[in-house]
């Protein structure tokens, strides 16, 4: 007995340390500037979050929320943040003025931006537009994508306005009569919940080529440095989304459960329209980026062209 005792002290004793000699995991941590305030457009990313997908692989994401939208591209080129979510367009417009910017995945992968106006004002087709007053919502990069829109259309004369984000408001006030730049998944809802309803041209329907509306972009030094957490974040935020479409009221309630300050009622409508909008898959189309990179080119959106084969980062499974 007392042999046996022995040994089962000793065998305890070399568990102790073998297990204290062994190194820890290593978990990489990055942090993740996201566009704007969290909404049900970055749901898939709470997902992965509250199901542990990160975590999975090997990831400590810290969340972060910019002051203006413009904030989080040029945080992720100056490398004071792992990654960033940005809008294809905007990416576009860094690339050609010389950010070090790297696209790496992708969240939204068809605009959610539209022409936005009040049905029952006259607008039906973009030719009503014509002597009327757009508004805009961000400068430098929707009110060019606007004028590209009346040239595609032949919009000969319009008055335009920067408006910012007092979309409701502007429309609602007849301020202005329509406004280039709202997203279709949560002005729409609110002007319903006011009573209104809203009418959009679609931009892809109306000459505007196809785009990522949200992606996933980082600087060249954590690309550097950090390539196996961004392929591990980007194979994360894959599962997700996919975990979001097969289950998309279980992922609802994740979301809420991280973001408990959602306006519940609103984030759930907004969300439905958003769904079947989220990325299919973590693959870039050069061919779409670089028919949008041209456009953007020629309409003055940019002034140098952009070979978007130097901006795009496959993550190899």
């Amino acid at each position: 007995m007392k042999t046996y005792f022995k040994k089962w002290i000793v065998a305890i004793c070399v568990s102790i340390f073998v297990l204290s000699a062994a190194p820890l995991q290593a978990v990489d941590k990055l942090t993740v500037m996201l566009d704007w305030f969290p909404n049900v457009d970055h749901l898939p990313l709470y997902v992965a979050v509250e199901e542990g997908l990160f975590a999975g692989e090997g990831l400590e994401v810290e969340i972060l929320s910019p002051s203006a939208t413009t904030d989080a591209l040029k945080l992720a080129a100056s490398n004071n943040v792992d990654l960033a979510i940005s809008y294809a367009p905007q990416v576009i417009m860094g690339a050609s003025e010389g950010l070090e910017i790297t696209v790496v995945g992708r969240l939204v992968e068809h605009p959610l931006s539209v022409l936005l106006f009040l049905e029952g004002r006259g607008i039906e087709k973009p030719a009503d537009l014509e002597g009327k007053t757009v508004g805009y919502t961000v400068p430098g990069m929707m009110d060019i994508l606007l004028e590209a829109f009346a040239k595609k259309n032949g919009i000969k004369k319009y008055e335009p306005i920067n408006v910012g984000f007092s979309i409701v408001q502007s429309l609602v006030a007849n301020r202005v009569d329509a406004i280039m730049g709202p997203y279709k998944n949560y002005e729409t809802v609110e002007l319903e919940e006011k009573g209104y309803k809203a009418g959009y041209f679609e931009l892809i329907e109306w000459g505007i080529p196809d785009y990522d509306e949200l992606v996933f972009i980082t600087g060249a030094k954590v690309l550097k440095e950090k390539p196996e957490a961004i392929r591990g974040f980007v194979t994360a935020l894959d599962r997700a989304i996919k975990m979001t479409r097969e289950n998309p009221e279980s992922a609802l309630e994740k979301y809420f459960t991280a973001v408990p300050e959602a306006p519940r009622e609103m984030e759930t409508k907004a969300f439905k329209i958003t769904l079947p909008l989220y990325a299919g898959n973590q693959r870039h189309d050069s061919k779409r980026w670089q028919k949008f990179a041209d456009f953007s080119h020629t309409y003055g959106l940019i002034e140098k062209p952009v070979d978007v084969k130097t901006i795009l980062f496959e993550v190899k499974k």
